[in-house]
């Protein structure tokens, strides 16, 4: 609706400036054409944008608007004064909140400056009205934000007690009257024993659900060290469980478009699989870890030298993340991995995922020095 409102407002602007066919008319038109355009542009590109990229954005509308209202003839600065408000929306979108502050503080600045230059002295209810609607606007977005994380918290809430109650508290409940039939069956050994083992099973069973459960709750690694640290930790524990003789982790790139979070730890989850797999199977000497940077996506390169195998075997248990689920788990965030490898010559993985900023907490990758 405020992208609506923008086009809405500087499309009646340019349809009275050119029925007036006033002085600078053209001029004004043609900063109004290239101002409406950067915005559709902004709009239709949102998904693959990045975070420099937004703030680029958001500078190039701001100054075409400052130009276009300085422009305007006192009579036709009302209209393009009205188009702060879709501005200021479109601004608490693209930044995040301490750019997205300053961005509606220069709208701010720019509205009262303009509006007493117009009517030649600063007149309150004149200048504060435009104002009021553009920092209301930011009290709306932000109320909206605080509802979309509180559903979302909700929402979580009803997740985790769908978990238990599907699986421990139905495992559990399995449990007491499998020991209640091995308590009546106590005269015959043989019943109680097997029944006795079956609690066992489906105890060592659910106490994996809870660890799982658990590792849900608690933060991961990516979100207390960043990705490209949570990647170097887990390459030094590669190093100490002696996954091979020599590992080393690089970040190199300098773009950097940011991953949300849960987008960073399916790529680190995939990683620890690659590496666990490597651990278990390669028989490596070498184990080469590397996070390349991209101003639209984030890529990580796994190496080693070990015995490689034929990827269209299927994965066995015990063999970490198998290849499928990796890549279906990555391609919940538009992401892949490709596998290079073949017997008797070492493996390479390599994974993709796009930098597409999220709604959620976006996680730093940082670049790093060499290891």
């Amino acid at each position: 609706m405020p992208h609506l409102v923008f086009f809405v407002v500087v499309g009646a602007a340019v349809v009275r400036l050119v029925s007036l066919n006033i002085p600078l008319c053209w001029e004004i038109v043609t900063v109004s054409s290239v101002l409406a355009v950067v915005y559709a542009a902004g709009l239709a590109l949102w998904s693959t944008m990045g975070v420099r990229v937004r703030y680029v954005w958001v500078a190039a509308l701001l100054l075409l608007w400052t130009v276009l209202v300085a422009l305007t003839p006192p009579s036709l600065t009302v209209a393009y004064v009205w188009c702060a408000v879709p501005l200021a929306w479109a601004v608490l979108r693209a930044l995040e909140r301490r750019g997205a502050t300053v961005a509606v503080a220069v709208i701010t600045v720019v509205l009262v400056g303009q509006l007493t230059e117009a009517t030649g002295r600063f007149d309150a209810e004149i200048a504060l009205i435009p104002v009021a609607a553009v920092w209301g606007t930011v009290a709306l977005y932000r109320a909206l934000e605080r509802e979309q994380r509180r559903a979302g918290v909700l929402e979580e809430r009803m997740r985790l007690a769908r978990d238990l109650h599907d699986t421990l508290a139905q495992e559990l409940a399995g449990s007491v009257l499998l020991l209640q039939a091995a308590e009546r069956s106590w005269d015959k050994p043989d019943v109680a024993r097997t029944r006795v083992r079956a609690v066992t099973d489906r105890l060592s069973a659910s106490l994996a659900e809870t660890r799982r459960i658990i590792g849900d709750l608690t933060p991961t690694p990516v979100a207390e060290a960043g990705l490209g640290g949570a990647l170097r930790l887990l390459c030094d524990r590669a190093r100490q469980d002696g996954t091979a003789a020599h590992v080393r982790f690089r970040s190199v790139g300098a773009g950097c478009p940011g991953l949300d979070e849960q987008a960073a730890t399916a790529l680190f989850r995939v990683a620890q699989g690659a590496l666990a797999n490597v651990r278990e199977h390669a028989h490596a000497t070498t184990l080469q870890v590397t996070l390349h940077h991209h101003p639209d996506r984030v890529e990580l390169d796994v190496r080693d030298d070990g015995v490689g195998f034929d990827p269209g075997e299927p994965s066995g248990p015990g063999r970490g993340v198998g290849l499928p689920s990796a890549r279906a788990r990555l391609r919940e965030f538009g992401g892949d991995l490709e596998v290079d490898t073949a017997p008797g010559r070492g493996t390479r993985i390599r994974i993709t995922v796009p930098g597409h900023p999220q709604s959620s907490p976006v996680v730093p990758v940082t670049s790093t020095a060499v290891r």
